[in-house]
């Protein structure tokens, strides 16, 4: 099967850059939103990120009328009836999922694949609410979508051979390098990267060293980008902390339950950049 129109459900931080990612590539995209006021603040960010482009010279005026051309936005889910695949970036809510799920195999052609961009939630809960459970799994992105380039492919024990094959070519369309994990939470990336930054708070909630110093130290000492709190407010501390819930409610490790300082932060609208204040503040 060869993939030519892709379905996004969500326009957000992650819905946006999937859609914007996959228009520019040269794919039909139809975008669902749960109301027009969610759609065009989704739809006015994708325009928002190739305006960046452009402006940058990553991108020219004519590639961006172009892609902006092959987006399509709507609020229903029965649009995508056309659909080769669907890429599910609802909110982190297994029941908001499954819904959705359950919705668009009845929607879908037979032989449509059926993704998840979900960070750690189990792909196969989701799969068993469809009669497709071997064209389902899960296809996370990383934020910003156009800019990462890493894909990480989740699949559980239903997903087939062949699926995995057209969601191979369907990554490498996209210009993303990929790797494959098991439906395991977390899965590769957030496996690794959640107890890492829940270290790095519970360190600064010690008073073991600043927040500065923290981030400072691995910065130049281990040569990352940036250090574990300002990735930490760019990711968001109510995504992770959702994350580091879900990871702790499989394992039971301590080395994924969440500080005390995390969830305060969180409770306290203290979410980081995208509310202006997290562990350093932005507004």
């Amino acid at each position: 099967m060869e993939i030519k129109k892709v379905g996004v459900v969500g326009c957000g931080l992650m819905g946006s850059g999937i859609v914007e990612t996959c228009a520019r590539a040269g794919y039909q995209v139809v975008v669902r939103e749960v109301n027009d006021e969610f759609l065009q603040k989704g739809l006015d960010r994708v325009q928002k990120s190739m305006s960046r482009g452009v402006q940058k010279g990553k991108l020219t005026q004519a590639d961006m009328d172009a892609a902006w051309g092959r987006i399509r936005g709507m609020t229903a889910l029965t649009d995508m009836a056309d659909c080769d695949i669907a890429i599910e970036a609802a909110v982190e809510n297994m029941e908001i999922k499954k819904g959705v799920f359950a919705e668009l195999d009845g929607v879908l052609p037979p032989q449509a694949i059926l993704a998840s961009n979900t960070s750690s939630l189990c792909v196969t809960e989701m799969a068993s609410v469809t009669k497709r459970g071997d064209k389902v799994l899960g296809i996370h992105f990383f934020n910003p979508v156009p800019v990462m380039p890493l894909i990480e492919f989740v699949r559980t024990i239903l997903t087939s051979d062949e699926t995995m094959a057209i969601a191979h070519e369907f990554g490498a369309s996209l210009g993303k390098t990929m790797v494959t994990a098991k439906d395991t939470p977390g899965f590769i990336v957030n496996r690794l990267l959640i107890p890492y930054i829940l270290d790095a708070v519970r360190i600064y909630e010690n008073g073991l060293a600043s927040r500065e110093d923290i981030d400072t130290a691995i910065k130049l000492g281990l040569n990352h980008p940036m250090g574990p709190l300002t990735l930490l407010d760019f990711v968001g501390l109510d995504t992770t902390l959702f994350i580091a819930d879900a990871m702790y409610e499989e394992y039971k490790d301590p080395r994924y339950a969440a500080p005390p300082l995390l969830r305060r932060m969180v409770l306290a609208g203290h979410l980081g950049r995208k509310s202006g204040k997290g562990f350093y503040d932005y507004s």
